[in-house]
């Protein structure tokens, strides 16, 4: 029996919407169930994580995320730990971050993980450090630059702390496919397609990107483009659309399932975020589609993004940079050609799903290895 098939294993996630944070946990859960873990979902029953977990035939449990509820819940989440011998519980949010925590610990769980997704700053660290500190024997990461904030905020250990960016298909996405009708246009002869795939909210950059939309129409550059994905700011989004008189040349797609088709139709993916990101998904998704890709410095991008290597890197928040380089993306085709082989092979070397699920291992294995080399003694 592999170390893997000994694995039993819990993720919690109190938030209820869909994005590249909820993709994560169950990218995780589908991994490790698949290399022969025994693995469970703890979140809300109306949150899209635990729909999506049932869908995929994981076990999904109800995680009653009310204050006033959080010391019965926390007893009985600590008897039913015990009871089925969990040996890792990664928590991804404040909320279950602390409830399922403080259970963990009751039911002396022998790895307790907090995972951090996004960039944010904590105005009362002596009370968030708990969060990664009482409630994590080891602290998860998608970027060096959450990692380092991290550290350098609540003084946590080297070895206490590990970055291990999401892990992508690559199989599923590939330059070779079939690809998205966006737009209304087939994909012979049409004007290049540049896009934006994400969750609307207001750190993504749509505003920006709507502004270098406006700039790239006054210079005459002809093309078409698209935001992909649904969220918060959908309504602001569409009023700059309107005001900006930009209806012919961009569409709302709306929520799509089909984004390795919709990255391989797109000339140039737009990753214009303000803040808070770690590595993107959608960045390391695009890379591995041979999709050109031009981001922000924000976060974790420059961290994927190699400006003039992989991709094309602006200063956050400028819509005059982020118009100079999607026009060079589209306007440099043999430039653009190898960055996107690189991206490539810079996803293939370093950010495949086997290689996340390897990372996580060899962590699981350094806490628990010990334990399991009695119990096999």
């Amino acid at each position: 029996m592999s170390l893997c098939q000994l694995r039993r294993i819990v993720h919690s996630e109190a938030s209820l919407g869909w994005g590249g944070q909820e993709h994560r946990v169950l990218a995780e859960l589908e991994g490790f169930r698949q290399r022969g873990a025994w693995v469970v979902l703890l979140a809300p029953e109306n949150s899209e994580i635990f729909q999506r977990a049932r869908e995929a035939d994981i076990e999904a449990r109800p995680l009653n995320i009310r204050k006033s509820r959080y010391p019965f819940t926390a007893l009985r989440l600590k008897r039913w730990l015990c009871a089925n011998e969990v040996q890792v519980v990664n928590t991804h949010s404040s909320r279950d971050g602390y409830l399922v925590g403080a259970a963990a610990r009751l039911a002396r769980v022998p790895l307790l993980i907090r995972s951090r997704h996004i960039d944010v700053d904590y105005p009362n660290p002596w009370i968030s450090r708990h969060a990664f500190t009482t409630f994590a024997d080891h602290v998860l990461t998608t970027s060096g630059k959450i990692t380092d904030h991290l550290k350098s905020t609540f003084n946590l250990a080297d070895d206490r702390v590990s970055t291990v960016p999401t892990g992508i298909d690559l199989t599923r996405f590939a330059p070779d496919g079939p690809k998205a009708d966006l737009f209304d246009l087939d994909n012979s002869g049409r004007p290049p397609l540049v896009g934006m795939v994400s969750v609307l909210r207001s750190w993504k950059g749509h505003s920006v990107f709507l502004e270098a939309v406006n700039l790239l129409k006054a210079r005459g550059v002809t093309a078409r483009y698209v935001i992909v994905g649904e969220g918060p700011v959908r309504e602001p989004i569409l009023r700059k659309i309107s005001e900006g008189n930009l209806s012919a040349e961009i569409s709302l797609t709306g929520y799509r399932q089909d984004i390795p088709e919709v990255l391989r139709a797109l000339d140039v993916l737009a990753i214009p975020s303000t803040g808070h990101e770690g590595i993107p998904q959608i960045g390391l998704q695009a890379l591995a589609c041979e999709t050109s890709v031009v981001g922000s410095d924000a976060g974790g991008i420059p961290e994927i993004i190699l400006p003039g290597e992989t991709g094309r890197v602006v200063s956050a928040g400028n819509a005059k940079q982020l118009a100079n380089a999607i026009e060079a993306a589209l306007a440099e085709p043999e430039a653009t050609r190898q960055m996107v082989e690189n991206g490539r092979q810079l996803v293939e070397q370093r950010h495949g799903l086997n290689h996340m699920l390897d990372r996580l291992e060899e962590i699981y294995r350094r806490y628990l290895e010990p334990a399991e080399e009695v119990t096999r003694l």
